[in-house]
């Protein structure tokens, strides 16, 4: 008697079969591209996921002589030491109003470059501007930096000479509290807007043009069409490099931070990247400075997950 559950498990076997066949054609069609995939996979795996190894110093009194394995576990105390020092909440407290204000006066502003430049017709005037605001980004931050400070001297910096003129007495720009921020700020999007203006542009590029010949027709301004048209074109762009803002909120940096702080501005230029280089490399507090930093990624990798179901449940595509 024929019975058609007898033949499930063949079906499946079948089935399966024929998946790993397709998948195995995928990799044979696209083989050149696997293999361009190969070193960014090795570089994932050797400098990102490797690493992770040694996090357990957070939960050992480490040092050198004894090893990873060789020094004794002290389980969450280096934890309580850093929760329990009043360095660790004004170094919290830089990092995330340093990322705030980055993430309100620094994020629009390649959007709004790309917006402009999308509005250039002359390609040559175009391509130029773009090489002209490109260039900062290429330029280290030890050079980048030595530049700002001498533009910004009190004695001898040109932006002083300039309020001269209007007869504004000198600002001590890098050692004043409230003027270091925004100078941080200032020359971050000097050198990083014009090359973060390459992701939105190439989004605009895929935008319909018969959209806006359609908004021409109905009698749209050019804001108009900015506002309907190309807004809405790089909407998922802006939310994806949103959530990704979003995951370093806990992470300033180190090079730019490094080269603008000086004594005088600690109390708001010292964030954890600094912190840990002064703490876990130069005094050799290797298990504390590891401690923060597992802490530090374990509230990024919060953020990120958080944004991006939000981003997923305003109805925009996610990271995933």
């Amino acid at each position: 008697m024929f019975r058609p559950s007898s033949l499930k498990p063949q079906t499946t076997e079948i089935m399966h079969g024929l998946r790993k066949q397709s998948v195995w054609r995928f990799i044979q069609r696209d083989k050149h591209l696997y293999l361009m995939l190969v070193p960014v996979v090795l570089f994932f795996l050797i400098f990102k996921y490797a690493p992770l190894y040694g996090e357990i110093i957070a939960f050992k009194n480490y040092r050198l002589a004894d090893g990873i394995w060789g020094s004794p576990w002290v389980g969450l105390e280096q934890f309580q030491k850093l929760f329990s020092s009043p360095e660790f909440y004004v170094i919290l407290r830089n990092t995330l109003l340093l990322n705030v204000y980055n993430l309100v006066f620094a994020f629009p502003v390649p959007i709004i470059l790309a917006l402009l430049l999308n509005e250039v017709k002359v390609e040559w005037f175009k391509r130029t501007l773009q090489n002209i605001l490109y260039i900062p980004h290429f330029i280290s931050w030890v050079v980048l930096g030595s530049i700002i400070i001498a533009l910004l001297s009190p004695s001898t910096g040109f932006v002083n000479y300039v309020l001269g003129w209007f007869g504004i007495e000198p600002i001590y720009f890098m050692a004043d509290t409230f003027w270091w921020p925004v100078a941080f700020i200032g020359s971050g999007i000097w050198r990083e807007a014009g090359f973060g203006t390459i992701l939105y542009l190439a989004a605009m590029a895929t935008i319909d043009p018969s959209l806006y010949e359609a908004a021409k027709i109905d009698g749209a301004s050019k804001l108009r069409q900015i506002w309907h048209v190309t807004l809405p074109g790089i909407r998922s762009t802006i939310a994806i490099l949103l959530i990704l803002q979003m995951g370093r909120m806990m992470d300033v940096g180190f090079e730019q931070i490094f080269t603008l702080q000086n004594a005088a501005v600690t109390s708001v230029a010292e964030v954890i990247s600094t912190y840990v280089y002064k703490r876990g490399i130069v005094n050799l507090q290797y298990s504390y400075t590891t401690a923060l930093g597992l802490f530090q990624s374990i509230v990024a990798l919060i953020l990120i997950v958080s944004v991006n179901r939000m981003i997923k449940a305003m109805g925009e595509k996610g990271l995933w």
